[in-house]
């Protein structure tokens, strides 16, 4: 198939923090140069941040670096964390606040900002366009491009008008091929061709597996007389127990609030459900005092990366750069990584200017590994690398003590190194090892059901396309994982898109992708590893608007 073809010097994939900062900071440094430059940045949501969740928390100090003069510009920030609390659940009623003292000091939000990331996401598109960045909402990158001598070259991007069998249907359009001197991967947690790229080039040989969670966030509109601008509430423990997570409750301008819960993926009991365990949490008083009497507005869910720096693959390759969530550049001890996210895109334009305007083209910026150990973005990995192990080996109460010593009194250091070695979807134990879990049935007023809200997610497929959800083997739901697992899919999934049916006397496994938020549980927690998200159609998937 004949495809057309678009050259750049630069292409970007992902229109979050980390490609939007590489962006911005790309056409700066080149006009500070006198270097022009072509930018190309794609994004697979039908508009900029249509597929972006998070929290969110705002630290600015790379937001600062970019624009200084963020406030004059209009961005969108403007709630400042005045208030917060951490709390220990201990059941569905009960449990204790902790005093300031006795949480790590990385979790203190002091100065921090409670802002909508797809709200700054879209301001961020605002800007690079200002600067002559070429922005593509709508358009999905399929794989990466190689040259002859094996370096990433670009990406094609994905077709347009194709039916569920792969025949073209009226007005097919094919995907067209983005060819660049340099190639920037930023598509966020689990990122479909960061993954092959990781695996291609063995990026994460002498690392720790990576690890990863899936959050839930729902945004409120509160009853004016329980709103409070500014405050933060966070805690751990119920409902969890001793599976790792958290919750958070931000309230935020203009009466909203933000509610959500951060279940590890490294659970061990196939019958837990993700989602539900997030319904039932608002149930606690502690959360229902504040959701009481509000609407809940939109829900969404997505997986982040949080092995931190143990875990962290190597970021260059021939021609390209792995940024961000893709990479795994979170902060887990301080909960964070917008700031994160975007400093590595600042890093990867220093980078890149001086090459581009020496006229290299396709080898490997090792210029960015030296930039990086140098950048505060290093230094606050390093502080928090023992973070995540240490929660996953020795659980939330001895390991947050141990945090609590690393964070507040060593420095992030500690005397030994924990580490956890195994992926997360290797801790599943056999069903019938654990215990059934018993959910309480949604009551429609705090908690709800799986399909009202995707409702609230928006999202939307053409059901007449390729099932963006691939089986290596379509036997093995039924045939290993069933009797096994009691298929952990139709619960870890939290958007009811992998369910059992019964058709013609017989069990079948049903994919329904028409529901699929694009969180990449699937991906993440098989057993098997059987299921490979790619992406749909370009501009499907979710459209959390006000998220």
């Amino acid at each position: 198939m004949e495809r057309e073809s678009m050259e750049f010097d630069v292409v970007i994939v992902g229109a979050g923090p980390a490609g939007l900062a590489a962006a911005c900071g790309l056409m700066q440094r080149a006009q500070q140069a006198g270097l022009e430059l072509t930018v190309c940045v794609v994004e697979k949501g039908a508009e900029v941040g249509a597929h972006i969740l998070s929290g969110a928390l705002l630290d600015t100090q790379a937001l600062n670096e970019l624009f200084p003069d963020w406030r004059e510009r209009g961005a969108p920030i403007s709630t400042r964390v005045s208030d917060e609390h951490f709390y220990m659940l201990s059941s569905d009623q009960g449990g204790l606040e902790l005093p300031a003292f006795m949480t790590p000091r990385s979790l203190h939000n002091k100065g921090n900002y409670i802002v909508s990331l797809g709200k700054l996401c879209r301001w961020l598109a605002q800007q690079a366009e200002s600067l002559g960045v070429a922005v593509f909402p709508g358009f999905a990158a399929s794989e990466a491009l190689f040259d002859d001598q094996g370096a990433v070259c670009g990406v094609l991007t994905g077709d347009m008008g194709l039916a569920a069998d792969g025949s073209p249907k009226p007005g097919h359009v094919p995907g067209m091929e983005l060819r660049a001197r340099y190639t920037l991967f930023a598509e966020g947690s689990r990122g479909h061709i960061g993954k092959t790229l990781i695996d291609r080039f063995a990026l994460d040989r002498h690392r720790d597996p990576q690890h990863y969670a899936i959050g839930f966030k729902e945004l409120w509109r509160l009853d004016s007389k329980r709103h409070r601008p500014g405050l933060v509430v966070h805690g751990g423990g119920w409902p969890l127990g001793s599976n790792g997570g958290g919750f958070f409750l931000y309230h935020g301008d203009d009466g909203l609030a933000s509610v959500g819960l951060i279940v590890d993926l490294n659970y061990q009991n196939p019958h837990l459900d993700p989602f539900r365990e997030c319904q039932r949490l608002k149930h606690h008083p502690l959360l229902a005092r504040h959701l009481w009497d509000g609407e809940r507005l939109a829900w969404g869910a997505r997986a982040l990366t949080k092995g931190g720096l143990n875990s962290l693959p190597q970021m260059i390759l021939p021609g390209a750069l792995l940024l961000g969530c893709n990479a795994g550049t979170l902060n887990g001890a301080r909960i964070k990584g917008i700031h994160t996210a975007m400093k590595s895109g600042l890093l990867a334009a220093e980078a890149l200017v001086p090459a581009l305007a020496a006229g290299r083209r396709g080898d490997q910026l090792n210029e960015f590994d030296a930039l990086m150990k140098e950048s505060w973005l290093q230094t606050e990995l390093e502080r928090a690398r023992h973070f995540v192990p240490a929660l996953h080996k020795l659980g939330p109460w001895l390991g947050g003590t141990i945090n609590w010593l690393s964070q507040n009194l060593l420095g992030g250091r500690l005397p030994f190194a924990p580490h956890d070695r195994t992926p997360d979807y290797a801790a599943l134990k056999p069903a019938a090892a654990c215990s059934p879990i018993s959910y309480p049935r949604a009551d429609g007023v705090l908690a709800f059901d799986r399909m009202s809200s995707v409702h609230l997610a928006s999202t939307g497929h053409d059901e007449d396309q390729p099932c963006h959800l691939r089986l290596a083997d379509a036997s093995l739901p039924l045939r290993d994982n069933l009797p096994r697992y009691n298929e952990p899919a139709q619960r870890y999934c939290p958007a009811g898109v992998y369910e059992l049916v019964e058709e013609g006397g017989r069990c079948v496994f049903r994919i329904n992708a028409a529901n699929c938020v694009h969180c990449k549980t699937c991906d993440i927690k098989d057993p098997a590893q059987n299921i490979t998200w790619v992406p749909p159609e370009g501009g499907s998937g979710p459209n959390y608007s006000g998220m």
